[in-house]
């Protein structure tokens, strides 16, 4: 009864076998197919499988066959190409909201999707252990609440917390729970962003997913749909740096000719680059003027500066001088 069990699945036994065992570099010959279906307790004539190859084929396996010594029979395309396999990988890997667990999960069934040789190739290149990872587990999860939510037009609940100094959580608004209508989620800085509208502030905001609690699906209808529909994704993260907001000013910063890689890296090709002298270029862009769009201009020490308007001009010099203040007794 088990033979014959197992000799329906025969067809299915060949494909795993091919799946997993072989590649272009690694086909598997007649008797090497036969010798694994007998172990699997199916007896198989060449005959049989050749038709078993033929009616895969039919269904869309691409199975090829190379000849050296011997016929030999390997799957010459899956529905992911192993260059595309590793940049998965260096995405999960690199991703700093995915925990470490849950990454080496990942990665595995990641490997599962070529051939055991070419994911040996694929675990040369992990290296999860000693990056910075989030320790909330159920972040991945909640992803998948937050997309359930947007996708059936509902609001969700939740509570917000921020980090004390001795690394505790605490929750903002005395543990009180928010209730936001979730539009988007947006990647930005390696933290996954929640962005929502608040009715209750009556604004589009956003919020760290890895710094949501008890994230929870209620049947209240979407607020905000006008809000965010006159809302430019694209834009909203250009003019936000690391998700910090601030009042919107249209400022003009010049930069040396060297930094034009970056800027356009930043505002996008499509940034209009005038040039003000034969080393100097400028830019004017709408920003959210934070603390972190300072720290993002210090970042190109004197080969930028904010020009317009004054008060934005202002602004980085006090935000300079506080910075300046801090070492300024120091020894």
């Amino acid at each position: 009864m088990a033979k014959s069990a197992n000799q329906k699945l025969k067809l299915l036994h060949i494909l795993k076998l091919l799946y997993q065992n072989s590649d272009e570099d690694h086909p598997l010959t007649m008797a090497q197919i036969i010798d694994s279906l007998k172990t699997a307790g199916i007896d198989a004539e060449r005959k049989s499988i050749y038709d078993d190859f033929e009616a895969l084929r039919l269904f869309g396996i691409d199975i090829e066959s190379v000849r050296t010594s011997t016929t030999a029979y390997y799957i010459a395309s899956r529905t992911f190409e192993l260059p595309e396999l590793k940049l998965l990988i260096d995405i999960v890997q690199t991703s700093k909201f995915i925990t470490k667990k849950k990454s080496f999960e990942l990665i595995k069934k990641i490997e599962s999707l070529t051939s055991i040789y070419e994911a040996q190739s694929l675990r040369r290149q992990v290296y999860v252990t000693n990056r910075i990872k989030t320790i909330n587990e159920s972040i991945y999860y909640n992803v998948d609440i937050l997309h359930d939510a947007i996708s059936h037009n509902h609001q969700i609940s939740f509570q917000y917390f921020e980090y004390t100094i001795s690394k505790e959580r605490h929750l903002k608004k005395n543990g009180e729970r928010y209730i936001v209508s979730p539009f988007a989620l947006n990647w930005d800085d390696e933290n996954y962003y929640l962005i929502g509208y608040d009715a209750e502030a009556a604004e589009i905001r956003h919020y760290r997913v890895d710094k949501m609690l008890g994230i929870e699906e209620i049947e209240n209808c979407r607020e905000g749909e006008d809000q965010f529909s006159q809302m430019d994704m694209a834009v909203y993260a250009c003019k936000t740096f690391a998700m910090f907001t601030g009042n919107e000013k249209n400022v003009t910063i010049e930069f040396a000719n060297s930094m034009v890689g970056p800027v356009i890296d930043r505002f996008g090709k499509d940034i209009m680059i005038i040039k003000s002298d034969q080393d100097h270029f400028t830019v004017t862009v709408n920003v959210a003027v934070s603390p972190q769009f300072f720290a993002w201009l210090f970042a190109f020490a004197d080969k930028a500066r904010v020009i317009a308007p004054m008060e934005v001009v202002k602004l980085m010099k006090e935000h300079l001088g506080a910075v300046n203040n801090i070492y300024k007794e120091s020894k």
